[in-house]
């Protein structure tokens, strides 16, 4: 069990349950001996900064508590900043809307990440990454998506107080101005290229909560999991839609799985991405993996 941690906490985590959530995960650790320094976010992207400016040293573990933007923001804080190799462990306290990453590592609720912490058994994590224009990487952990995903993820960021709902919500007015665009990608040499609806690069199983976007993907065997959704009808992707929750998604004709360790993407029009949750830069753009690079609590 680590003694001292460093909590990066989203005090806006999950709507206003934080405000409450917060001061019964500082008692939790306290009842278990665990002393930490506390540092709250005040800003969009403050957990970058926070946890690039701490004195790791000092620490036996560094936990985010908040949601999979605020875990994101924290490792690419760490991963910009120092060399893994120097990271203590790291933690994962699902405060947020969805909690996707959590489930991976068999974490569903604020207590099972305390738990997690304080068990102090760790996992070797993968760690994905992107780059535009061989500028710097961007991390990501769970899953960075581009077309469809995306356009529902801002649309349901306006419904973030409903929890899982939201997604739903956003899936349905996305479908309702449903575009395709052109995509030509490189997987492990591989060339992939037609219209499409959208693409997501996962790391882990999980998306919006619980949909099951990546039956097959393990954050530890060194490749990302793949899904591409090629054009479709409004209704079909009406009716694949309910299928994401069990894995099945894939059953629809128009829905292909691969793994790579590497990606070369370019898309006509460009398209945002969304790692982890976290609205960061367009393609287009490499994707790469660093195995088992960093250990998390789990």
């Amino acid at each position: 069990m680590p003694r001292h941690i460093a909590l990066i906490a989203n005090p806006y985590s999950g709507g206003k349950r934080a405000k409450t959530d917060l001061p019964r995960i500082e008692s939790e650790l306290i009842r278990h001996g665990l002393t930490y320094d506390l540092f709250l976010t005040e800003r969009h992207n403050h957990a970058v900064d926070l946890a690039c400016q701490l004195e790791i040293s000092r620490y036996d573990a560094i936990v985010a508590a908040g949601g999979d933007g605020t875990n994101n923001q924290m490792l690419n804080g760490l991963l910009s900043c120092f060399p893994a190799a120097t990271l203590p462990p790291l933690g994962l306290i699902p405060m947020g809307s969805g909690n996707s990453f959590a489930l991976d590592l068999d974490m569903a609720s604020i207590a099972d990440g305390i738990e997690k912490v304080v068990a102090g058994n760790t996992r070797p994590m993968d760690v994905c990454y992107f780059t535009q224009n061989e500028k710097e990487r961007h991390y990501f952990v769970n899953l960075m998506g581009f077309g469809f995903v995306t356009d529902v993820a801002v649309m349901a960021e306006k419904f973030k107080y409903l929890g899982d709902f939201s997604y739903i919500l956003g899936v349905l007015g996305c479908t309702l101005g449903l575009k395709f665009h052109h995509l030509e990608m490189e997987l492990d040499g591989e060339l992939i290229t037609g219209e499409n609806c959208f693409v997501e690069f996962c790391n882990s199983r999980f998306t919006g909560g619980k949909m099951l976007m990546a039956p097959n993907a393990k954050i530890d065997d060194g490749l990302f999991d793949v899904v591409v959704l090629g054009p479709l009808t409004r209704r079909s992707l009406l009716a694949t839609f309910p299928k994401i929750f069990k894995g099945t998604h894939g059953e629809n004709p128009a829905a292909h799985f691969y793994q790579a360790s590497h990606a070369v993407v370019k898309c006509v029009p460009e398209k945002r991405l969304l790692p982890d949750g976290e609205l960061v830069g367009v393609t287009p753009m490499e994707v790469g993996i660093l195995p088992q690079h960093v250990r998390y609590f789990g």
